[in-house]
């Protein structure tokens, strides 16, 4: 025991140079381009979570309470279905695409080439441990990179059998798993990286950025803010309701990046809405949720205090219309809706990331895009449920935000044709599908010429006859290339 933790102790700034190197040379080697050695990393990773559903889904169980269902099929299926999607589409990424050239260059060709960046580093965060580590991963895999995979230490078994897990089913010479804290990953960050992967909140990502920006390194920033819910009177109530419930408390009890974070309705069609809420959440929970296995628990103490502190703000403790429960002991809090929350309370002025959500209320549904811009951030999703044609269209002209949803919510992050990301405060970069072979690759312009045609209007010494023929050349078209060969002018 004593050794396991002075072993844990010593990676230091030293320890993470060695790590870099080694995966530098590996790379250099050119072990990492191969796409034989790519195929050969993702099926690793499918094997690995075949083989382990398991011990995974106890980790899962271990760190956040996560009920097998979302264990089962939001972090490993979701997974395995990004390194099939990989596998089946690779051989097309990794080609060249063609580019079209010009009069300027003819004759030419030319094209775009895909080529990794070279050591990356990624780091994830606890509230999906293993989808959110691995996600990236696949496309930086998939893209030919070396890998650093740094999990949230804030969900310690996840991690743990992440590191045991990728030593045993992957290549360590070119793909490695640190474990720690923030001494570990402010080590990590010291050291120069072709490409950073952040998954997690604005606070650190401002570190992760600076770090990076000593190296002039690129990074991708998958963060959160406060996702909404606007609801319109004109929609199947019982179905939103599910919906809405799904992506909120069905989604690690509301501690998701694109969770619903407030709903905004009409004053008039609030009553309606949260009776069908108390309904549902009743039918899924039970009359005691606090019981229920199917809610994840809040990850720590921490985030426990946190959301209590939310809740016992003297504005928002009587607006509770259902839920409120706590138990301190199991770090549990049970589904809470709050009805016409001050909009310059607590709650609504930094991400929730639990089982809380509050109602703003509004006179009319075309007020809630004017409440949604008013805060000053882009969140990460924004969901609409209606039936009115031209809301929609108002809706995707005038909310900016990473993704929206119309009529349901969260299961844009199942398409993998869509880019996943944030937009200002919720994030820079995207991933999933192709998206996240591209954030992990640069695409390198490459012009191909003949030694015939060599144009004399390039070279000295200039003329006005050379300068006419150059303008038209890269200003002009086929017209004013004649027009300037015969020295013949416009009028």
């Amino acid at each position: 025991m004593g050794s396991e933790v002075e072993k844990k102790a010593v990676f230091d700034m030293e320890a993470a140079k060695v790590v870099v190197k080694e995966l530098r040379e590996s790379f250099a080697a050119g072990k990492t381009k191969s796409y034989e050695w790519r195929v050969s990393q993702l099926k690793a990773i499918l094997k690995m979570m075949e083989e382990n559903e398991p011990q995974i889904i106890a980790a899962l169980r271990e760190d956040l309470s996560k009920p097998e269902l979302e264990s089962s099929i939001y972090e490993i299926a979701m997974l395995k279905n990004t390194c099939k999607l990989a596998l089946k589409e690779m051989k097309h990424w990794i080609l060249p695409e063609k580019a079209k050239t010009s009069l300027t260059t003819f004759p030419s060709s030319a094209e775009i080439v895909s080529e990794p960046f070279g050591v990356v580093l990624v780091i994830s965060a606890w509230n999906y441990p293993f989808l959110l580590s691995l996600d990236p991963v696949v496309g930086a895999i998939a893209a030919g990179n070396a890998i650093v995979l740094k999990p949230s230490e804030i969900a310690p078994a996840s991690s743990s059998l992440l590191a045991k897990l990728v030593e045993t089913y992957m290549d360590s010479s070119c793909i490695k798993v640190v474990e720690g804290g923030v001494t570990e990953t402010s080590a990590l960050l010291e050291q120069k990286w072709d490409k950073i992967f952040y998954t997690g909140n604005g606070r650190i990502a401002r570190i992760v950025m600076a770090a990076a920006a000593k190296h002039l390194t690129p990074v991708v920033l998958e963060l959160g803010g406060k996702s909404p819910v606007i609801v319109d009177s004109d929609i199947n109530l019982q179905v939103a309701t599910r919906r809405i419930i799904a992506g909120k408390w069905g989604c690690n009890n509301g501690q998701a990046c694109i969770s619903p974070d407030y709903v905004v309705t009409t004053k008039d069609y609030a009553p309606k809405l949260v009776d069908s809420f108390k309904r549902e959440l009743e039918r899924f929970y039970g009359k005691n949720p606090l019981e229920s296995k199917d809610l994840s628990r809040i990850v720590n103490s921490n985030h426990f205090a946190r959301l209590s502190k939310l809740l016992d703000e003297d504005k928002v403790s009587g607006k509770i219309v259902h839920g409120g429960e706590r138990d301190k002991t199991n770090l549990k809090i049970s589904p809470t809706i709050l009805l016409d929350v001050p909009q310059d309370s607590l709650i609504m002025n930094e991400e929730i990331f639990g089982p809380l959500l509050p109602f703003i209320l509004v006179d009319k549904v075309e007020d809630s895009f004017d409440v949604v811009n008013s805060t000053g951030t882009k969140p990460l999703a924004a969901y609409l449920f209606t039936n009115d044609k031209k809301l929609k269209e108002k809706f995707v002209a005038t909310v900016s935000a990473g993704g929206l949803v119309v009529n349901d919510t969260t299961v844009h992050l199942a398409v993998h044709t869509l880019p996943f990301g944030g937009v200002g405060e919720s994030g820079m970069g995207a991933y999933h599908g192709k998206f996240s072979f591209d954030a992990f690759s640069h695409k390198k312009a490459v012009l191909y010429r003949g030694f015939a045609a060599d144009a004399f209007v390039r070279y000295p010494p200039y003329t006005n006859g050379k300068l006419r023929l150059l303008r038209a050349l890269v200003n002009g078209g086929l017209l004013d290339i004649i027009r300037a060969l015969f020295g013949w002018s416009k009028a």
